[in-house]
């Protein structure tokens, strides 16, 4: 697939508690397809000591627009510099990035998301929506300050949310809530990486089929560096050139470390 290294211009920024905030990006001539799971490299300008791109899932995509929602967890200096972006500003990307996307198959399905692992998450849903797909959703944080968006998330699937302390939904884990040990025959997941195994080890030992969205540390988004390796069954692969998207079947070294 043809990677772009284009300027979008932000045309509405929003904050979602202390630790998220969203930029949706106008390009001016049409997208090219972007399929559920991947995700752009952006530059940060105006931070001295942050000289390699950022990689940010793909939140949302609006075709009509020609948009593309990011949504950001402020975790370093990179974020941080991002997050004092305003609307108007522009912002270059390296898009779209990712072979390994997610299937769009099944027809009981289930998406689990935790923290920033929600961000791949609301494309997907829109996706099998489209497709006649209306998948359950249960989205996880430790509090509910934690997680960062929901209401989006409504218009596309049955929507469930969990919280550590039980300050939003039921307390407990994702897979602890009511609704994540029932009948699918696919779930797709993004998040912590404890979260995601214990999500990936369900599916296997029931027979799911499910696709994990590895969110490993990446410098250059295209295989080049080799720092975001992991450890599959058919040897080691970079997540930003092979994935971030796997089959859970393919991730039994990972799931044992």
């Amino acid at each position: 697939m043809k990677k772009y290294i284009t300027d979008f211009k932000i045309i509405d920024k929003k904050s979602h508690g202390s630790q998220y905030f969203s930029l949706v990006l106008q390009h001016p001539e049409v997208l090219p397809e972007i399929a559920p799971g991947q995700f752009v490299e952006v530059m940060v300008e105006g931070c001295r000591d942050v000289m390699l791109r950022r990689p940010i899932s793909i939140h949302d995509v609006d075709a009509e627009k020609n948009t593309i929602t990011l949504l950001i967890q402020i975790v370093g200096n990179g974020t941080r510099q991002l997050n004092t972006l305003k609307v108007g500003d522009m912002l270059n990307l390296v898009y779209p990035l990712g072979k390994g996307v997610f299937s769009l198959n099944g027809e009981k399905v289930l998406l689990v998301g935790g923290g920033a692992g929600t961000a791949p998450l609301l494309h997907l849903s829109k996706s099998l929506k489209a497709k006649g797909i209306t998948p359950t959703i249960i989205l996880g944080g430790r509090t509910a300050a934690l997680v960062p968006v929901q209401e989006p998330f409504k218009a596309s699937g049955n929507l469930f949310i969990a919280t550590d302390d039980g300050s939003l939904g039921e307390k407990g884990l994702v897979t602890q809530h009511s609704m994540f040990s029932n009948d699918y025959d696919h779930i797709y997941t993004c998040g912590p990486t404890p979260m995601m195994k214990a999500v990936a080890r369900h599916a296997l030992q029931h027979g799911i089929e499910c696709e994990v969205s590895l969110e490993n540390m990446m410098a250059c988004g295209l295989g080049a560096c080799l720092c975001c390796v992991v450890d599959t069954d058919k040897g080691h692969q970079c997540v930003c050139k092979e994935g971030p998207v796997f089959n859970a079947k393919e991730l039994t070294h990972w799931l044992a470390q």
